[in-house]
């Protein structure tokens, strides 16, 4: 039951994102949690309470957004949780009348908190290219 309680957390996110609500898209995170996303810089500050940094992200897209989630890995204990997942985010720049899309591996970590799964750790990541170039490998498709 746990497992699936968080499966429905994580794609929730991903619908809020389609949706373009910010509210939606952190409303599963703990108050102190820690978010290492694909932007810069090396730690995102983020506050459940205050969803300003993620509406500005978003304001940085024109038209629909979505997210792709695939090969969901859930673990659920009592009281902890991880999940993995590769996503794909689609979307198009501002001022660009091309979109993207973006695959990339997300873990998340969670923990019940007063009864509730919460994910008090989000990570985002694309390879590198290890040939001395370190040029983000974000072409790769699963």
């Amino acid at each position: 039951m746990d497992e699936d309680l968080i499966r429905e957390l994580v794609l929730a996110r991903a619908a809020a994102l389609g949706e373009k609500d910010a509210k939606g898209m952190v409303a599963a995170f703990a108050e102190e949690a820690v978010d290492f996303t694909l932007a810069p810089p090396l730690q995102q500050p983020l506050d459940a309470r205050n969803t300003a940094p993620v509406e500005q992200w978003l304001a940085g897209f024109s038209g629909p957004m979505s997210m792709e989630i695939r090969d969901l890995q859930v673990t659920a204990g009592e009281e902890v949780a991880f999940c993995t997942s590769l996503n794909c985010l689609t979307a198009t720049p501002v001022g660009s009348e091309e979109s993207f899309s973006l695959w990339f591996r997300s873990t998340l970590g969670l923990r019940k908190l007063d009864g509730e799964w919460q994910v008090v750790h989000n990570h985002e990541s694309v390879p590198f290219e290890m040939d001395g170039s370190l040029r983000a490998s974000v072409g790769l498709r699963p």
